[in-house]
């Protein structure tokens, strides 16, 4: 039998307040890691809890459960720092050479990620991001306001994608080494997916089914990170725009 296909995978989870999900997340990430190493997809796998400076027991629940189990690890922002700051520091921690980064909330059903790690070795992609089949679930004004941002990440930035901003990519760690994320807000899904793609890398998307929320408060749509968006988009924009491929 030959060897594993990585030899080990990552998977973070940006968490603010999340008290409420974090035991789940990790049940569904070990029972996701054992499958993986028992089908010799991996050798090992760690789980990554980055606490934005939760104001619930999300930073203790963290702690316990580093305390318990050595495959999880913990890291702790003193201040908020928004999803672009916990998805650096996600990718940051992250030691696997085959990463996940997703929320806390399971959006989608954890077996997908098996399908994700098949395409990245048939297709021979630097990341697998998922797009989502139906989002009606969540409400219709983030349906008009995803689909909007998606035709403008491709105006501003020639990239075509599905749902650009949905919490499941899986990311070969050689694309951290090239790609250097400076957004602190929730353009950064779409600055590692445009970065990516700029630089000649392969960028794969398949769809599953969507899963929302029911537990906790989402403040993707909100106001002020819209207006962030924005701003960081068009800052960004010259700087992505004249990214290329290295001359071999």
């Amino acid at each position: 039998m030959s060897g594993p296909r990585f030899e080990k995978f990552s998977v973070f989870f940006p968490m603010w307040n999340e008290e409420e999900y974090l035991q789940r997340a990790l049940n569904a990430a070990t029972e996701l890691g054992d499958e993986l190493i028992a089908q010799n997809t991996v050798a090992d796998y760690e789980m990554i809890i980055v606490n934005d400076a939760s104001t619930d027991a999300t930073a203790q629940l963290a702690d316990e459960a580093a305390a318990a189990n050595r495959r999880v690890v913990v890291v702790h922002h003193p201040v908020n720092r928004k999803l672009g700051g916990s998805i650096k520091s996600g990718f940051a921690a992250a030691t696997g050479d085959v990463v996940l980064y997703t929320d806390a909330d399971l959006p989608f059903d954890f077996r997908e990620v098996h399908k994700a790690m098949r395409l990245m070795n048939q297709y021979e992609a630097d990341i697998v991001a998922a797009y989502r089949f139906d989002r009606t679930g969540e409400g219709y004004v983030r349906v008009v306001y995803s689909f909007f941002y998606n035709l403008l990440v491709r105006a501003l930035f020639g990239c075509r994608f599905r749902d650009v901003n949905f919490a499941f990519k899986l990311v070969r760690r050689s694309v951290l080494q090239k790609v250097q994320l400076s957004s602190e807000g929730s353009f950064i899904d779409a600055e590692l997916m445009v970065s990516a793609r700029k630089l000649g890398m392969n960028v794969v998307q398949f769809g599953v089914d969507y899963f929302p929320r029911t537990r906790g408060v989402s403040t993707l749509s909100s106001p002020s990170v819209i207006v962030k968006i924005l701003k960081e988009a068009w800052a960004l924009r010259s700087h992505l725009n004249a990214l290329a491929p290295k001359s071999k």
